[in-house]
């Protein structure tokens, strides 16, 4: 079985306040788009769950997510054959794009199928919340606002079309050194999450990117000024608005014209600023099913 784990960026991002176990509560618009990981996955009547990656720094061990969300439920459902998983990974690492939960989403759905689980996708995202608190928008896909740790997830109708240019600059950021440096009571400009729901709601693209807005971009930003820059420079080139995913480093710009965005995704890449660009768009109805969208 062959699946398309899809990456995800963050049309806004809220954080409303820290909790007493240490997380944070948020409200996010969500939204997949046309970059993705594949897995393949093989039943085996060898016991067992064996990855490999085409990537050698990656893990393939319980230390992967994907081994994490196979083997959740085949130890759920005392599953005594094995699977051996092929993991292709395209969307970048550790970049605010949801890569590895969007990989142990796949993983989720494929083994459900493939062993014939008869779990409903929200039976799969009550369990992906167990891996990480993006899993089970992952299994999800589209559009969707998301709330408290983000888990917490209601269905938008689908963005309206528009071209999507990732630039991610060659450094990793950690997520604990982000929200571990977010100082709430200093943040005065929150994203208009609600009024961003709305347009989304009107099918307003306009009134969608006139609202982005990432409160960890006060951490990021100053700590890293390559993503200012790199914002900069797709508003200089065509970009409605540009904003960072996520915790970061990762940003993407959106455009309304393909002949500006692909102008300014060639002068992204001649400008040294991104190690890692790419163009593409959102994912349509829902980024359709796992495997075939």
């Amino acid at each position: 079985m062959k699946l398309r784990a899809l990456a995800k960026i963050n049309l806004g991002l809220d954080v409303v306040r820290k909790r007493e176990d240490g997380y944070h509560e948020v409200r996010m618009v969500m939204q997949t788009i046309q970059m993705y990981d594949q897995l393949e996955i093989l039943r085996s009547e060898e016991p067992g769950i064996r990855i490999q990656t085409n990537l050698p720094f990656l893990p393939c061990n319980e230390n992967n997510l994907v081994y994490k969300a196979a083997h959740l439920l085949m130890e759920e459902f005392d599953i005594q054959e094995g699977v051996q998983i092929q993991l292709n990974k395209f969307i970048p690492v550790a970049a605010g794009m949801a890569g590895g939960s969007s990989d142990a989403a796949a993983a989720l759905v494929g083994v459900n199928k493939i062993f014939q689980l008869g779990l409903s996708m929200q039976e799969l995202m009550e369990r992906g919340v167990r891996i990480g608190a993006d899993v089970p928008y992952c299994v999800m896909r589209g559009t969707a606002l998301a709330e408290g740790i983000g888990e917490k997830l209601t269905a938008l109708p689908q963005m309206p079309f528009c071209y999507v240019l990732i630039g991610k600059p060659g450094i990793n950021v950690s997520t604990k050194f982000v929200y571990g440096n977010l100082h709430l009571d200093e943040t005065v400009c929150h994203p208009d999450i609600d009024g961003m729901v709305q347009a989304i709601r009107n099918q307003d693209l306009r009134g969608i990117t006139d609202r982005m807005g990432n409160v960890l971009e006060t951490v990021t930003c100053p700590a890293y000024p390559v993503i200012d820059k790199i914002k900069a420079h797709m508003m200089e080139h065509g970009a409605i608005n540009a904003m960072m995913s996520g915790s970061g480093p990762t940003v993407f710009g959106i455009f309304d014209d393909q002949e500006k965005a692909q102008y300014a995704c060639d002068q992204l890449k001649e400008s040294g600023l991104s190690r890692q660009t790419f163009l593409t768009t959102v994912s349509r109805t829902g980024g359709g099913r796992h495997g075939d969208k």
